[in-house]
């Protein structure tokens, strides 16, 4: 009977760091992605006029379109204040500079990356294998922490530079 305490009592905590560990997930994620505006050159036109904001879409993920919205309230982005935008499946993303994809999207990543290609757009996402599908930058969890890589070449289709700062903290660097 003790063992089958200590199994239960292990699940429980196991559940307990899960369900701790997401809201701190989903704050660096939502850290990351007001951050990543600043690390990224759009080319010219991409923003309808020099004061207009840098839109965040999101696409399936409203608690981190949640969180977002808290973390970037009243903040700006190279002198542009920042708007977060939630997208439907199938809405067209005209006027969003930067379009995370959740998860709960994977199955039409490549659909959705294909709609985006030649619009001047910073894709990421947190799927396995994204940034062969269209990913700019995929968030990866390793070692128990947010991470990410970044896709050059998607980035460079997408006409846009992504700085070298950026760079040196991604744990992976795709670059062909």
């Amino acid at each position: 009977m003790d063992h089958v305490r200590r199994a239960l009592f292990a699940a429980l905590a196991a559940w307990a760091s899960l369900v701790a560990a997401q809201p701190a997930e989903l704050g660096i994620k939502a850290a990351y992605l007001y951050k990543f505006g600043g690390f990224v050159e759009w080319p010219d036109g991409a923003f309808a006029a020099p004061a207009a904001p840098l839109v965040i879409g999101m696409l399936g993920a409203d608690a981190l379109a949640d969180e977002l919205e808290q973390a970037v309230a009243g903040r700006r982005v190279r002198e542009r204040p920042v708007a977060v935008r939630r997208l439907r499946p199938g809405e067209r993303i005209e006027g969003v500079h930067v379009l995370f994809i959740g998860a709960a999207q994977d199955a039409r990543l490549r659909e959705i990356t294909a709609a985006a290609r030649g619009q001047a757009v910073l894709i990421v996402t947190e799927s396995e294998s994204a940034t062969g599908r269209g990913s700019m930058i995929n968030f990866v969890v390793a070692d128990n922490r947010v991470r990410f890589d970044v896709a050059l070449p998607a980035a460079e289709a997408g006409h846009l530079k992504i700085s070298a700062r950026l760079l040196s903290v991604a744990r992976r660097v795709i670059e062909s």
